[in-house]
């Protein structure tokens, strides 16, 4: 049985979809009854978790099927709140995704699926974690595109994942890039492609998280002082927080996976993880 937690995002399909109505009280606490009847001791939970609100939702939601009598609970949890907080930079901050972490964990979740991680520590912090590698969604969008193409990696943090990729992938050469970050500020600076000349050959850049996109628009200059041909984009979790229209007037396609919301435009191409799950 499945409880889909977010209408929107169904990765799974099933007659066995579990019915439930949620409403807020006007202190601000969400509230959610399960209506259907439990007929399994197994359910899987399905979330996206683009706000702090969402993970209340969650855990109150976890508390229903205890209640009801569901002793195995299985969580889907795409994007992984506040994995890029898994380390301490400055001195006052808080180590977020441990907290995220905790706070799972004290669910005693059966399983907690979580597709491509920012750092092997989230998957570490939690318990009976399963990760799912973004080498299916890289596949699909590789399918897509020019045979002779580059991968590019776009800071240190990429590297190991995208190495991976191509070895996976078998022929696609990797081309390394760097960037300094201002860890007060975030502020982006020092952008690098570690190579001459890349020839007029099509580059695809790789990543996990796109936020406000400034990495990306950075590289992408460089790419092009390089004599790079069509620059393409592939993000497994879009947050673009800053809009998608720098993004679209820099690469020729972008392409993302819906585990972090919805998207409707003509330049990008979005995977749903059910294809991938």
């Amino acid at each position: 049985m499945y409880l889909h937690l977010d209408p929107n995002f169904i990765p799974f399909t099933s007659e066995c979809d579990l019915v439930f109505e949620t409403s807020t009280f006007p202190g601000g606490e969400p509230h959610i009854r399960i209506v259907s009847e439990i007929t399994s001791e197994e359910v899987t939970i399905t979330h996206r978790i683009k706000e702090f609100n969402d993970v209340g939702v969650l855990l109150i939601a976890t508390n229903a099927l205890r209640n009801m009598g569901v002793e195995k609970i299985h969580l889907v949890l795409p994007y992984f709140p506040g994995a890029r907080q898994d380390r301490l930079m400055t001195d006052g901050e808080a180590l977020t995704a441990k907290v995220y972490a905790e706070l799972l964990n004290a669910q005693n979740y059966k399983t907690v699926r979580i597709f491509d991680p920012h750092s092997d520590v989230s998957p570490a912090l939690i318990n009976r974690c399963k990760v799912i590698s973004n080498l299916g969604f890289i596949k699909q969008v590789c399918s897509e595109l020019p045979k002779d193409l580059c991968l590019i990696s776009p800071d240190g943090g990429a590297l190991k994942k995208i190495y991976k990729l191509a070895q996976q992938l078998e022929h696609y050469p990797v081309i390394e890039a760097s960037k300094t970050r201002d860890v007060r500020t975030g502020a982006l600076s020092g952008f690098k492609v570690y190579t001459d000349d890349l020839a007029g050959k099509d580059c695809l850049l790789i990543d996990d998280i796109c936020d406000g996109g400034g990495t990306f628009l950075g590289l992408a200059q460089e790419l092009k002082a390089k004599n790079a041909g069509k620059l393409y984009l592939a993000i497994s979790h879009g947050i673009f927080s800053k809009g998608l229209t720098a993004l679209e007037n820099t690469f020729e396609r972008i392409y993302v996976t819906d585990s972090f919301q919805n998207y409707q435009s003509e330049s990008l191409t979005q995977i749903r993880l059910n294809t991938l799950l």
